[in-house]
């Protein structure tokens, strides 16, 4: 009878371990600018919200036509996050109100689940509330921003 009562509780305990098991969860998200204007910026990079990075205090270096007041920055191969306060001139693409738009790629991979969840939305016009800049290229041109 000991015997049996133990080997019950040992079940209900594997069961109760069994149970709290949690799978892992991965989203992978990628933005990319489409059809922006070709543009040469200056600005300071700060941190955004959420987990990214935006440039402030933006002028276009190449016409001189105005000064943006801050935009999204994008890439996959540059590390914003070593350029925190740096002043820096970008070559990119850029996409606002008036043009381009930003394609929004996400993928949801759970263990143990057999397909992936995925989405994808594109974004253009008015529905931007701040512009998007794809980077193709960055150099720092001074350590502090103003």
């Amino acid at each position: 009878m000991k015997m049996t009562t133990f080997v019950c509780a040992l079940a209900i305990a594997g069961g109760v371990t069994l149970g709290a098991q949690s799978s892992e969860t991965t989203t992978k998200t990628k933005i990319d600018v489409k059809d922006g204007k070709d543009v040469t910026v200056t600005g300071c990079v700060e941190a955004g919200f959420p987990n990214g990075f935006v440039l402030s205090h933006v002028a276009n270096v190449a016409d001189k036509t105005g000064t943006l007041r801050r935009c999204f920055l994008i890439s996959d191969d540059e590390d914003f996050s070593k350029h925190l306060g740096h002043r820096v001139t970008i070559e990119g693409k850029a996409a606002d109100r008036h043009h381009g738009e930003v394609e929004i790629k996400s993928e949801t991979k759970v263990d143990g689940v057999d397909k992936d969840l995925h989405s994808k939305t594109t974004t253009s016009g008015s529905d931007l509330n701040m512009p998007y800049l794809g980077v193709k290229h960055m150099k720092m041109i001074a350590a502090s921003c103003p």
